[in-house]
């Protein structure tokens, strides 16, 4: 086999079926590991394809040289006078350095350097065949996959995710000879389970993908398969003159479960649609892997779910009504569960469901569900009370939060927890927004999702998670690294959203206060107070650093304002669009480095911030103009600031830079007479102090 000429590499494991919701990720890690292995053996790597498919993971990099380039070899030896004796003699340093590098004494060159002259050994290392590397660059790659737990299978010692079958690993036309878990490679691959299963020689490399096409059934590439499932779903709807339910995670799971997919409409009872629609959907994607059928723009609130759905066969059957008759014969008893869970739960009025959530640990330290309903009760009373809400409808979506968590509904589908709260409140004849309220306690459930649009719903999901928040703290439970068991990072950030998003005034330090005395007969709460409100304003840096694509703002925007550690979300953001807007002035740069300057002499300074300021002590005309400047615009932005206006604020101080630039430029701050000295600083810290209204400015950067 020619070492160099530049030909395809294709690698593909054939394996039993693979897990679903693991296979993108292994095929990732699979193809960048042996991308990387071939890197550091010093190959160039242009173009890289990745296949992945039930049966299969497989790398295919085209134009791969046969072996390593060349590479110039160069090593230090010793200096010339430690390599020869006074007879000229080699020592046994120059010897010991020339036998290890396999030469003759007299092999070795000599270098000059300003340091005088050294011997050097200089060669060329001829670059080793790919095929004499490939293997183990498969087993590293294989080693490094993110597998939970290795399974073996028959007698073999190998390990792997699921058993393997074959190995095709060929460089153009050419097999490598190698082993990986046992298996001696070949040219040789395998089509799909019924439609090809007899075994395909493979020609070339390059012909991988297309050969599998036409000869195997199988759409090796994972996105042209999941494009192919999506358009064919899309399809299958158009006729049925309705849109189909296609959840992203749920198109990946089902490119995982087929090779050759082929999309069939089903239909089932009409009965069945009298139960809510979140829970049919939810069976027929968990359970049966169906993409559900709307009759309308599924994003439209008003669309209802039809009764027909979409499966993903992994065979063309000559009796696709056969295929239908099947998955609708399947689905049946799931939707029967579905609607008897509906029925039961609703026996008894939602609010009986309380009682056996006395007997529900929330966590062992902090009490039951119901301990924390009652906490949180409270503490939504007391957050409804200053911004002025409903307070029997926050009474009563209280009462009502977690209840659905003893039905057989939320018991079969966890994830359902609040949507069905809210569905058996509506049919119970619950006030409207009490019923949202039970779903948008859990909002917002990620980072694309909306946060609660009811005032309720608002509150009640605000204090449900800061209690969370501080009972998790108070029993040494805060995050660490990756480790975040009771999600609190999304916690605090939800809280934070909710409050920014819904322009709610609420204090931090007030909630949290209130939320360690409702712990107090379970836990200390009181002294991780202030270590709550940090970690809640981190979480406030990422909100905002996150979003600084749009929104230009900046790390030191930040820390300017977190500087005076502002407890009310709401004002902090307004202060943070300030600053960004202040930032962005002519003005901006001049007077951040004033305010730095100033701050430097505060620091070293003994003056009180309460000195005031003798004018009759103004010796320069300078610091005459500037005192008269910020006595104008005192009484114009004192106002502003009391207001949460710091936008107008900080574009009236702007006015400073002249009068400011000019009172550095003129005035001797530090001057021998104290007296005047410490008047010059008390008129530097009344500048000082206005702008402390909005922000730390000295620390915005000036570059």
């Amino acid at each position: 086999m020619s070492t160099t000429a530049t030909k395809d590499l294709l690698i593909e494991l054939g394996t039993e079926e693979l897990p679903p919701k693991a296979l993108r990720k292994l095929s990732q890690a699979f193809t960048g590991g042996i991308v990387d292995g071939l890197k550091k053996a010093g190959f160039e790597i242009d173009a890289v394809e990745s296949f992945a498919a039930p049966r299969r993971l497989a790398v295919l990099i085209r134009d791969l040289a046969g072996s390593q380039p060349d590479r110039d070899v160069e090593r230090k030896g010793p200096n010339l006078k430690a390599a020869y004796d006074d007879d000229g003699n080699p020592t046994k340093a120059v010897m010991g350095f020339a036998r290890s590098c396999g030469v003759e004494v007299g092999d070795l060159r000599q270098q000059e350097t300003d340091k005088g002259v050294w011997l050097v050994f200089k060669a060329t290392e001829k670059g080793r065949a790919l095929s004499e590397l490939i293997e183990d660059i498969i087993n590293q790659s294989l080693a490094k996959l993110p597998i939970p737990k290795r399974m073996r299978w028959g007698d073999s010692d190998a390990e792997f995710v699921r058993p393997v079958h074959w190995l095709a690993l060929m460089h153009g036309e050419d097999v490598i000879d190698a082993e990986v878990l046992g298996l001696k490679s070949s040219d040789k691959t395998l089509g799909h389970r019924f439609h090809a299963p007899a075994e395909i020689t493979l020609k070339t490399a390059g012909e991988y993908q297309q050969t599998l096409l036409s000869q195997g059934f199988v759409i090796a590439d994972f996105d042209q398969r999941k494009q192919t499932i999506k358009q064919q779903v899309i399809d299958a709807v158009a006729k049925l003159n309705a849109e189909a339910v296609l959840d992203d995670d749920l198109l990946e799971e089902v490119t995982a479960l087929n090779e050759w997919p082929v999309a069939v409409a089903g239909e089932f009872d009409e009965e069945y649609l009298e139960v809510p629609a979140e829970a049919l959907i939810k069976t027929m994607q968990d359970n049966q892997k169906y993409f559900p059928v709307m009759d309308g723009p599924v994003a439209d609130t008003a669309s209802k779910l039809k009764n027909y759905f979409i499966t993903i066969s992994n065979i063309d059957s000559k009796s696709p009504e056969k295929v239908k008759a099947g998955n609708e014969r399947v689905v049946r008893p799931r939707l029967a569960d579905a609607k008897f869970f509906w029925e039961q739960d609703q026996k008894q009025p939602l609010e009986n469901f309380n009682e056996a959530l006395e007997k529900v640990v929330f966590q062992a330290k902090l009490g039951t569900i119901a301990d924390k309903t009652r906490r949180v009760a409270q503490l939504a009373e007391s957050v409804a009370r200053e911004l002025d809400a409903d307070i029997d409808y926050i009474k009563r979506a209280a009462i009502l939060s977690k209840c659905d968590l003893m039905t057989d509904m939320v018991g079969e589908f966890a994830s359902l927890q609040g949507v069905m709260g809210k569905r058996y409140a509506q049919v119970a004849g619950e006030a409207e927004e009490v019923a949202q309220a039970l779903d948008e306690q859990y909002k917002p459930r990620g980072a694309s999702d909306d946060t609660a649009a009811t005032t309720t719903g608002q509150i009640l999901s605000i204090c449900d998670k800061m209690d969370t928040l501080v009972g998790i703290f108070a029993i040494g439970q805060k995050p660490s690294g990756e480790k975040d068991p009771y999600a609190l990072r999304r916690a605090a950030l939800g809280v934070l959203r909710t409050i920014i998003e819904r322009q709610l005034d609420l204090d931090l330090k007030q909630m949290i206060s209130l939320s360690a005395k409702l712990l107090a007969d379970k836990v200390d709460a009181s002294k991780v107070e202030r270590e709550v409100f940090d970690y809640i304003v981190e979480r406030l840096r990422a909100y905002y650093l996150d979003r600084s694509k749009d929104a230009a703002i900046t790390a030191d925007v930040f820390d300017a304002v977190s500087a005076l550690s502002p407890s009310r979300p709401l004002d902090f953001d307004k202060r943070i669009k300030a600053v960004t807007a202040f930032r962005e002035l002519d003005e901006a740069k001049s007077l951040a480095a004033a305010n730095k300057r100033v701050a430097n002499i505060l620091k070293k300074s003994a003056v009180s911030d309460m000195a005031a300021i003798d004018e009759s002590l103004f010796a320069e005309d300078a610091e005459k103009d500037l005192y008269e400047r910020l006595s104008t615009l005192s009484r114009t932005v004192e106002p502003l600031f009391d207001t949460g206006d710091y936008e107008a604020a900080l574009s009236e101080l702007s006015s400073l830079r002249d009068p400011v630039d000019a009172f550095f430029d003129s005035v001797m701050v530090m001057a021998d007479d104290e007296a005047i000295k410490n008047n010059r600083i008390a008129l530097l810290n009344t500048m000082n102090q206005l702008f402390l209204r909005a922000a730390d400015m000295s620390r915005l950067h000036q570059s």
